[in-house]
């Protein structure tokens, strides 16, 4: 997020704004070794900037969350 300038807020929006989730990839939990699934979301902020971020959902205290797990970044799609 720091390399691109982006905020949590802009973040955010991107997620809420989101039509749906991009891609769904395999992945394993580095901690654990357990093997977890990986979700990509592409969306837009208010002012049309184009975020891209993956992460995954946790539950915890009975709610799912999403966690920014990797990365969020200006996407470089044309």
């Amino acid at each position: 997020m720091t390399v691109d300038r982006l905020t949590p807020e802009m973040v955010y929006e991107s997620i809420l704004n989101a039509p749906s989730v991009f891609k769904t990839v395999r992945s394993r939990n580095p901690a654990s070794g357990q093997p977890e699934s990986l979700y990509i979301i592409k969306g837009l902020t208010f002012d049309g900037l184009d975020i891209y971020t993956k992460g995954k959902m946790l539950t915890r205290e009975g709610v799912e969350l999403f966690y920014v797990l990797i990365s969020s970044k200006s996407s470089t799609d044309v």
